[in-house]
């Protein structure tokens, strides 16, 4: 009973570590088809066919986000390939193990098979039964024959389940070692296709290089207009700022007003002896109800959806860095920039307020606050939404507006109050 127990145990676990492997292929399938997808959907934003620098430094932006995403899907296959090999030094081991029990199972079989053949008639099987000295003896020969009966029944049975065993895993090496050779040939092809991106980006690099005063002439103007933008950015943010500190200002005097109200004789006699002081008002930055709003953005961290629509390809990462290949030419992004297809709508990352909308540059510009956090939404053509009015995660805020050089690309920033965020540690990618 102990060894059926055990055996029916070890058919559990390995009906479970091959529906598992299964499960894991299919996962790491799954996650490098939507690495692919975004891959696929930025290969048709190259569109420009301008030679003059703006549009030029527009596709060298386009380009480095493509290979940052082909790269991306190339470490991923690389980590695909080191967990299909771990999955296939496991299996070798499960597999080694079971067919050392199937020649177990086999070996014994077959030493049950040649002991009947040898008193396989039904009067030796009597002769051995009856030649007992007593009774009891005679009784356990015959259950010892019934039993050995049996035993030999079961040992077939353990062989032909074995067997299947094998069987299994074996097609499940099979399939490992399989997906394996496909995620080896989709990084060669891979690879070979960021090799070819990375010409053109030197080539694109090359081009600039000739123009580096008209160049630098196009950065100095970005960062001109960047600055004014943000200007006007920082100083709506201050001024949502002070409005939440006047609510939990006023939060404050209520509460207080309410525990005054409640114990006026303790009160009373609190001013008289100097005891009882009201809480600073400021030391209330924001309401209730924005700190229940805040904590659950907060724990949405690595998890808010992207702020466009349809295929993207983010072209300007935050902070300050190098144009790629280009020296002493640098960027500083507060927010990053987004290019998305024709189409594409910026929408709202989580729940909140609209808080402002204000143009720019003939572009349209839309604020909304989520209790302590603020994100912002720059270059729409138009917005859906007014001032005031309340919005849910992935509702609709306006198009994204068509630039100079025929690019879609949404500018998206996040502020903590004055504080700047990396957008990209809380979207989900």
């Amino acid at each position: 009973m102990r060894i059926l127990w055990c055996f029916l145990l070890f058919l559990a676990f390995a009906l479970a570590a091959g529906a598992q492997t299964n499960r894991k292929i299919k996962e790491l399938q799954t996650r490098r088809g939507v690495l692919q997808e975004e891959i696929s959907a930025s290969e048709q934003m190259l569109l420009s066919t301008k030679k003059d620098v703006r549009s030029q430094l527009n596709d060298l932006n386009v380009l480095t986000g493509q290979i940052d995403a082909r790269r991306k899907l190339i470490t991923a296959m690389e980590a695909d390939v080191r967990s299909l090999d771990s999955e296939l030094t496991t299996l070798k081991g499960q597999l080694a193990y079971l067919e050392k029990q199937l020649s177990d199972h086999k070996r014994k079989y077959a030493h049950s098979v040649r002991y009947m053949y040898r008193n396989r008639s039904i009067q030796e099987k009597l002769m051995f039964i009856f030649s007992a000295d007593d009774l009891s003896q005679t009784y356990r020969r015959l259950r010892y024959v019934q039993e050995y009966g049996k035993y030999q029944r079961r040992q077939a049975d353990e062989v032909m389940r074995k067997q299947e065993q094998v069987e299994a895993k074996q097609k499940e090496l099979k399939e490992v070692r399989s997906a394996k050779q496909d995620v080896l040939a989709e990084r060669t092809a891979e690879q070979a296709k960021l090799e070819e991106q990375e010409k053109q980006q030197r080539t694109l690099v090359t081009q600039l290089q000739k123009k580096q005063r008209t160049l630098q002439q196009e950065i100095t103007r970005k960062r001109r207009e960047a600055d004014r933008l943000n200007t006007q950015i920082d100083r709506l943010v201050e001024a949502e700022i002070a409005a939440a500190r006047k609510r939990a200002e006023a939060e404050a005097r209520k509460k207080a007003g309410t525990t005054k109200g409640k114990s006026t004789a303790k009160a009373e006699a609190g001013k008289k002896a100097g005891e009882v002081k009201a809480a600073p008002v400021e030391a209330y930055k924001v309401d209730a109800e924005d700190r229940k709003l805040s904590a659950n953005f907060e724990s949405n961290r690595g998890i808010l959806p992207v702020p466009i629509t349809g295929a993207y390809l983010i072209v300007s990462h935050y902070g300050t860095h190098e144009v790629a290949g280009l020296k002493h030419v640098k960027l500083d992004n507060k927010g990053i920039d987004i290019k998305g297809k024709e189409g594409a709508q910026a929408r709202a990352i989580f729940s909140g307020e609209v808080s402002a909308i204000f143009q720019y540059n003939g572009m349209t510009n839309v604020l909304v606050r989520h209790g302590s956090y603020i994100s912002v939404y720059c270059n729409l053509s138009s917005t859906t939404v007014r001032k005031g009015q309340h919005v849910d995660t992935r509702d609709p805020l306006g198009p994204v507006a068509k630039d100079a050089s025929g690019n879609y690309i949404l500018h998206f920033q996040l502020r903590r109050e004055t504080a700047k965020l990396n957008p990209e540690a809380w979207i989900k990618r």
